[in-house]
């Protein structure tokens, strides 16, 4: 097999121009020239040649490189269809490396963590265009994808979110849904030299390790998120009217009340005061409302 060699500004260059390249802004391209930051992801990712390695967004192929060097067997799913030439280039040299053109969100990961890795709990790494950070994350955990970890490098901001708690400014529905899900973990930040082009922004590698079992276990997975994100649609206002307002929410200001005192929660707290257990907890008693409201009609 080949040695890695992209990661290096001047064979990026070589290819970008060999193809004549031109970036997309739709689909957020910033590729990663920097060597040492690729060493971090490697390290922070874990991958061994026992692993299965599913990468988003590849880009030219250069962390694909990397992972094909680690790992037993690397599958990446890009999008823009003009990168599978260069792909198909710049991969060559490697025969464990399986390129899908594709949109990840449309791709069934679960059938292929079953063909490639017998149904065990795959490695995701991926340098994700920060537009659509949240939803490819969250796609992976709602849908029970085998995952042991993902690796990813993201807006500085967003990596923030994942893995503050309550109290602070960053801390939201994503750093709870994230967490009901993983444990976060920041690796590395990078600057923005590190990536032709550069971005406006700073990013970050994050580490997310799935829980065993998950931190707390509400009645209702879909109505506690629902509850989360009504608390946090509008931020400064109270945890009471901020469901109170919330159009997909049926609970009267009486019924909301009476929930936050038997969970001992003041009545003019926040939403972002609340931890994950006591969004848990919260969510439990509306479902015992729910059901008594049921029973009674």
């Amino acid at each position: 097999m080949a040695e890695p060699y992209l990661g290096n500004p001047k064979y990026t260059i070589e290819v970008l121009q060999k193809y004549h390249f031109v970036f997309q802004k739709r689909f957020g391209q910033n590729f990663l020239i920097d060597t040492h930051v690729l060493g971090k992801i490697m390290a922070a990712a874990g991958i061994t040649k026992e692993d299965f390695v599913l990468e988003i967004g590849p880009g030219i192929g250069t962390m694909t490189q990397y992972l094909a060097e680690y790992a037993r067997e690397v599958v990446a799913v890009e999008i823009d269809q003009t990168l599978i030439p260069i792909l198909k280039d710049t991969l060559k040299e490697w025969d464990n490396v399986t390129i899908i053109h594709d949109d990840i969100l449309k791709v069934d990961i679960r059938k292929l963590a079953e063909e490639k890795n017998k149904g065990k709990p795959i490695k995701v790494v991926a340098n994700l265009p920060y537009y659509i950070t949240t939803p490819i994350i969250m796609g992976l955990f709602e849908n029970n994808v085998p995952i042991e970890s993902i690796t990813i490098m993201v807006q500085k901001e967003v990596a923030d979110r994942m893995q503050v708690g309550p109290g602070t400014k960053d801390y939201g529905a994503l750093s709870l849904a994230v967490q009901y899900y993983a444990k976060p973990v920041i690796v590395a930040n990078v600057p923005p030299n590190c990536f032709m082009p550069r971005p406006n922004v700073g990013s970050a590698v994050i580490r997310l390790d799935r829980h065993k079992e998950k931190p707390v276990d509400p009645k209702d997975e879909k109505l506690m998120f629902r509850i989360i994100r009504a608390s946090f649609n509008q931020r400064r206002k109270t945890l009471v009217n901020g469901l109170k307002n919330a159009r997909d929410l049926n609970y009267s200001r009486d019924q909301i009340e009476k929930a936050m005192n038997i969970c001992n929660l003041p009545l003019n707290i926040r939403g972002e005061n609340l931890t994950l257990k006591q969004f848990s907890d919260l969510s439990d008693v509306f479902c015992e409302i729910s059901s008594k409201n049921t029973l009674a009609r």
